[in-house]
């Protein structure tokens, strides 16, 4: 293992013990929901304008930045891997798909020195001029996964408390490092529990609650959950869920009026656990191969998610239940519409959804009733966000449609930073944090 320093002196970058009110600490944003409370976000920008800064990246990877004090925290790989081609939408500049042709990761190839020349990277920069402050290398160790050729063993995003960040890689690898890039321990899930094996590759990311970092483990030869203590990395609880439920999804925390729940989606369903006991707590049909959309939910709690492996359902479910709770708890199900990769987005009052054929939908949060619909163009596959009264729906072309929030589609500016974007952005003090292929980008004043 090594650190690299950068430009900046280490010993000048503080971060406080506490998470700042407005941070980006995990991929899925502050609360879980990919929404930010900031007012006068940016809404025009290009390559050459309204852009604060641009860096280089030295890995690939598609995991999203996160924010937490003064440091912008991303996850990487250095050399190539094991790929597996698949169906995904291509790459192309005006939004086209082509099955014969697939663009993966990233148009330059960069060698490491780990296993197989793999070594993964955290690195930490800085949130005001985007310089580099530290580099931590891992090399990769034993039998290295396949993953999908659009993504590689870099896409599980970081995750922070403020005092430590967390950093997961797809052979299972775990590591937590202070604010100056000092390993604080490790751990090596695949070797510890079993190798990481599932089709495409693992993209799921930590989550954390109360003093736990809690880890969704569903592989072809086993599934699981795990709590570690995010002080020690000591296992706290292991919850074994069966063969064979694959998912590439990030579980949610919610905190419901009686309980706090997990809520995870797998390949046989929606489960909800006790997130400090892992106890099993409900279950909500909805067999579709290959979840890879994460959960949301609104400020009273209700759930909204989808699995949309071939269009496949998305569903409203209320927190609370016990046992099955198809009949008791799911509000609405809507059978088929929901986009593959791209999570849905709750924002005042309505659910957003984009696909990877460049279709944008708006539903009834409270019915599930589409209320509109519209082919905006691109590829979406990273998450949207909100803020400011704005959705933000990132494409693989580089281009960001910002749309004002609201029963009918208004599309107030496209963006194009001319990169592909597959990881979705962070957005903190002002700024969206934008990854693409090549670099780190840093859009707002």
């Amino acid at each position: 293992m090594r650190k690299r320093a950068g430009v900046l002196v280490i010993g000048l970058i503080a971060l406080g013990a506490v998470v700042h009110a407005e941070d980006w600490p995990h991929w899925r944003g502050p609360d879980g929901r990919r929404i930010s409370n900031e007012r006068d976000l940016p809404t025009t920008w290009s390559r050459d304008t309204g852009v604060a800064w641009r860096t280089s990246l030295r890995g690939l990877g598609v995991s999203s930045p996160i924010v937490a004090g003064d440091l912008v925290f991303l996850t990487s790989q250095i050399g190539r891997g094991p790929l597996r081609p698949g169906s995904h939408p291509t790459l192309a500049r005006d939004g086209a798909e082509s099955p014969d042709d697939e663009r993966p990761l990233g148009g330059r190839r960069v060698d490491g020195d780990g296993g197989d020349g793999v070594v993964f990277l955290v690195s930490a920069f800085d949130r005001a001029d985007g310089r580099l402050v530290w580099d931590y290398e891992m090399p990769a160790e034993g039998d290295l996964p396949q993953a999908h050729q659009k993504h590689n063993m870099a896409s599980p995003s970081a995750v922070s408390d403020g005092e430590r960040v967390y950093a997961w890689f797809a052979t299972g690898q775990l590591v937590a490092l202070d604010v100056q890039g000092e390993p604080v321990w490790q751990r090596h899930l695949g070797r510890d529990y079993g190798p990481f094996e599932i089709v495409w590759g693992h993209s799921s990311s930590p989550v954390l609650h109360e003093d736990l970092i809690i880890l969704q483990c569903d592989h072809e030869t086993g599934a699981y959950l795990l709590a570690l203590d995010r002080r020690t990395g000591a296992e706290r609880w292991k919850a074994d869920r069966g063969p064979a439920l694959r998912s590439y999804s990030t579980p949610l925390v919610v905190a419901g009026p009686e309980r706090s729940e997990l809520v995870v989606n797998s390949y046989a369903g929606l489960d909800g656990y006790d997130p400090s006991t892992g106890e099993w707590l409900w279950h909500a049909d909805g067999h579709n191969e290959y979840p890879v959309a994460a959960a949301t939910y609104d400020d009273d709690g209700m759930v909204y998610t989808s699995r949309g492996h071939r269009a496949g359902p998305y569903m409203a479910l209320r927190l609370g239940g016990r046992g099955v709770v198809d009949e008791s708890h799911v509000a609405w199900r809507v059978p088929t519409g929901a986009p593959y990769i791209s999570s849905l987005l709750y924002y005042e009052s309505l659910v957003y959804m984009a696909n990877g054929n460049g279709i944008v939908t708006a539903v009834d949060a409270e019915t599930g009733r589409r209320v509109w619909q519209d082919r905006v163009g691109g590829i979406f596959s990273a998450s949207p966000a909100a803020g400011d009264g704005k959705v933000y729906l990132f494409s693989e072309t580089g281009e960001t449609v910002v749309l004002q929030a609201g029963r009918e589609l208004e599309i107030l500016q496209r963006n194009d930073l001319g990169e592909r974007v597959v990881s979705s952005p962070a957005v903190s003090d002002g700024r969206l944090f934008i990854r693409t292929d090549e670099a780190l980008i840093a859009v707002g004043p």
